[in-house]
């Protein structure tokens, strides 16, 4: 059921390669940039040599070197074993309408940042996915990458869930940074309070701590203000409202 105002609840994913790759995603000067996901050398992933935006942003010595390319934006979904994976089990809440904002470290002139890189409106939910579904519902996930792999190897049907959006979902042209200000601004732990900057942590591991774990940001039920100011900053940053279409 969407929700009756029309615009939802605003889930945060982090997403892509991190400190812990040898791959960074490429934050240029003007903006723009490149979410490279992570490697995985699993049967059924494309390999970065594969996507065309990647080869731009990948060195060549892994253009053969498969990648979980999730989420994906040429058709719009994003997998994850809400079942199994505490990271997670917060997304089994979403509903259609709902939104899932990207979050993911850039490497740029300056240095790593966390930034906002796109977003889904969620139009379809396909849970618990234990077996090959049918035909029509697997025309409209077959590009995720926990698709893709159970197709290879049935025992990659292991209950994870993957997340459609809509018209309205887009991959942003430019990033929009979190830094410390934003995160003030827009952000609540799980138990609703403000983030603590504890001393001795550096704001970018501040960040990387409270969204390491999927969870709901923002409900515009409970907090009508901050929705409001969560969708000004994105339209003022990188162009984008809610209502906008990626058919466009």
């Amino acid at each position: 059921m969407r929700h009756s105002n029309g615009v939802g609840r605003i889930f945060l994913a982090n997403v892509g390669v991190n400190a812990q790759h040898r791959l960074v995603s490429p934050l240029l000067d003007d903006g723009s940039f490149t979410l490279v996901t992570i490697p995985e050398e699993t049967r059924g992933l494309p390999a970065y040599g594969d996507l065309a935006h990647m080869r731009a942003s990948v060195p060549e010595r892994y253009w053969g070197r498969r990648t979980h390319y999730d989420p994906e934006f040429d058709t719009f979904t994003y997998g994850d074993n809400c079942a199994s994976a505490p990271r997670a089990v917060a997304l089994k809440a979403c509903q259609p309408g709902d939104w899932l904002f990207f979050i993911a470290r850039l490497v740029g002139g300056e240095g790593p940042v966390f930034a906002l890189v796109g977003a889904l409106e969620l139009d379809s939910i396909f849970e618990d996915l234990r077996s090959r579904p049918p035909d029509d519902a697997l025309e409209r996930v077959k590009a995720n990458a926990h698709v893709r792999r159970a197709l290879a190897d049935p025992a990659w049907w292991n209950g994870f869930w993957v997340f459609a959006g809509g018209p309205a979902s887009h991959l942003f042209d430019r990033a929009l940074i979190v830094g410390r200000q934003e995160a003030e601004l827009l952000f609540r732990n799980r138990l609703g309070a403000a983030w603590d900057w504890r001393p001795g942590r550096s704001d970018l591991q501040t960040i990387g701590s409270y969204t390491r774990s999927c969870r709901c940001v923002i409900d515009p039920a409970l907090d009508a203000n901050r929705a409001a100011e969560w969708w000004a900053l994105v339209r003022e940053r990188v162009g984008f409202a809610h209502g906008d279409s990626n058919q466009d």
